[in-house]
């Protein structure tokens, strides 16, 4: 160092950092050289040297020089600019995340390269286009419908895949986006919709369904036996609902869509409802059985 004044070489060999890298900066104009010695060498003072600190570590947390001269000048307060940076930090570690959950269900599951392709696709998914495959979904499943009941639910209900996605967070957003993508489930979601809430008591029936019909289940009643009679008495009530009950039962006892149920529950970390599908189908099949018998009589 030469009458306070440090050579390129001397302040590299101070910061700890190659000479090309603070000749490029010096170049690039974020390190002026404070003067030149006799043989036309650049010098730096205790300023330069501060103002290199400061440059080193904005260029640490990934501003770039153009940035790094709008808060040198002054035509920008590091702040703002931090705002920024940190937006697109947000995002890459949003990436990495997923990027890292892609990997682990990979390793996990062994799987195939047609499902390691749709999984890094699912994955490279911006919060954006995520969302936008559920209003394509909601918008071209439901179109023209005025929505009540289940079918007002299902359209609402519609999650994003989560900042920080589990293995087996993105193994469900997979299959879900699977599932927006079956034209038969899309039909089937639309028929529900148009179907309502189905004959009067409807939604009772399913929750005595629940009560009723499930432990008959457990037990193996036979839904065309006597006790399964009994049991869909209890179920149904009065005979003279049962005709418009068996259709309308027919359409929403559907194993996709209570699939469907059970995966925005997964996916927003809630405990799944018990399935209800094996219970109607119960009842469908006592009430096909009975309504035979009544015929048959």
């Amino acid at each position: 160092m030469s009458e306070g004044l440090y050579t390129i070489g001397e302040l590299a060999r101070r910061a700890g950092l190659p000479v090309r890298t603070i000749r490029f900066w010096s170049d690039s104009g974020v390190l002026p050289p404070t003067g030149r010695s006799a043989g036309g060498y650049r010098l730096y003072d205790e300023a330069a040297a501060a103002r290199l600190d400061l440059v080193r570590m904005l260029r640490e947390l990934g501003i770039g020089l153009e940035d790094v001269q709008r808060i040198l000048a002054r035509r920008v307060t590091m702040a703002e600019v931090a705002r920024v940076h940190l937006r697109t930090v947000d995002a890459e570690l949003r990436a990495l995340r997923a990027r890292r959950a892609v990997l682990s269900l990979i390793s996990e599951r062994g799987a195939t390269a047609e499902e390691t392709l749709m999984l890094h696709r699912i994955a490279q998914l911006s919060d954006a286009e995520r969302r936008q495959i559920v209003t394509e979904f909601v918008a071209g499943t439901f179109d023209g419908i005025e929505l009540s009941g289940d079918a007002a639910i299902i359209a609402g209900w519609m999650r994003e895949l989560p900042d920080e996605p589990s293995p087996a967070q993105l193994d469900v957003w997979m299959e879900l986006a699977g599932l927006m993508a079956d034209e038969g489930f899309r039909a089937r979601l639309r028929r529900i919709a148009l179907a309502g809430p189905g004959p009067a008591g409807g939604y009772d029936v399913r929750a005595r369904a629940l009560a009723e019909a499930g432990p008959a289940l457990a037990k193996g009643t036979a839904p065309g036996s006597a006790e399964g009679r009994r049991v869909l008495d209890r179920v149904a009530g009065p005979a003279a609902d049962r005709g418009a009950l068996l259709p309308w039962l027919e359409t929403v006892a559907d194993a996709r869509v209570k699939r469907y149920w059970a995966l925005l529950a997964a996916l927003n970390g809630q405990e799944p409802s018990p399935p209800a599908v094996p219970t109607l189908t119960w009842v469908i099949e006592a009430l096909r059985a009975h309504q035979d018998a009544r015929s048959g009589g």
